[in-house]
This record gives C-alpha cells, structure tokens and sequence, in this order.
C-alpha cells in the first residue's frame, strides 16, 4: 500500500525561479530525508498495532519503493506474510460456518499518519526553504 505522496510543483517553480539547483537538489535531500523519518516512523506505529500470535506477523512489516518522482514522494509500506490480508480484513472460519472480523490494524495506522501529516512536515519544509534563502 503506497501513501505518503507529496506534490511539489509549487515548489519546482519556486526553485526554478530561484535558479539555483544545487540548493535545490539540497532541498531534495532534506525532504527525502524527512521521508525516510516518516517511513521509519510508520513502520514503527503500524507494529506496534500489528496483533501478535507468533510474532510473524508484526515481523513482516518492511518499507520499500522511497522514491522521488519528479513531483511526488512516496515509499510503500508492507507485510508479505502469507495471512496478513486475512487478519487486517477479516475472514471466515474453517468449515465457513463463522467470521473473524478484521483487526484493520494498518488501515488505522494510516489515517493516524495522515492526520499527523501537517504538523510533520510543515517544519521539514520550513527548514528547506530558509537553507535555499540563505
């Protein structure tokens, strides 16, 4: 599941007017930076609330595909556990005569991330632009 995108064409114009490219790849930079923290950060939250039988699961968790896209950041968060689907989404029991409901584990994490997003990034962006000023 990929989230986490953020669309920096304001900030392309911005650094094209100021026409100074070597700052802003530093800018670049630092937000990647700023990305990586939230990616470790998410893998962090999401575990934490991964429910634990054996402990395969919440071990599951990795992050991959960080990647900046001409206008977008982005990483993907994932469990490659075989019943990862099943326990985030629910399932039915051997023999289909009952249910185990989903413990949406990753789909809560989520949205907390992206409530959180604001406050997070707000001072990452601060930051890049005082460094290409200077």
């Amino acid at each position: 599941m990929a989230f986490g995108t953020i669309d920096d064409a304001q900030f392309q114009a911005f650094a094209k007017r100021v026409g100074n490219k070597v700052q802003a790849k530093q800018i670049v930079r630092e937000v990647g930076n700023g990305m990586r923290k939230l990616a470790t950060q998410s893998t962090r939250t999401v575990k934490a609330a991964t429910p634990v039988d054996t402990g395969t699961l919440r071990r599951g968790w990795t992050t991959s595909g960080m990647s900046f896209g001409g206008s977008a950041f982005s990483f993907t968060l994932e469990n490659n556990v075989e019943y990862a689907p099943f326990v985030e989404n629910g399932h039915r029991t051997r023999g289909g005569g009952g249910w185990v409901e989903g413990r949406f584990f990753l789909k809560k994490t989520v949205i907390q991330i992206q409530g959180e997003f604001p406050q997070y990034w707000q001072p990452i962006f601060d930051k890049a632009l005082r460094g290409l000023l200077d």
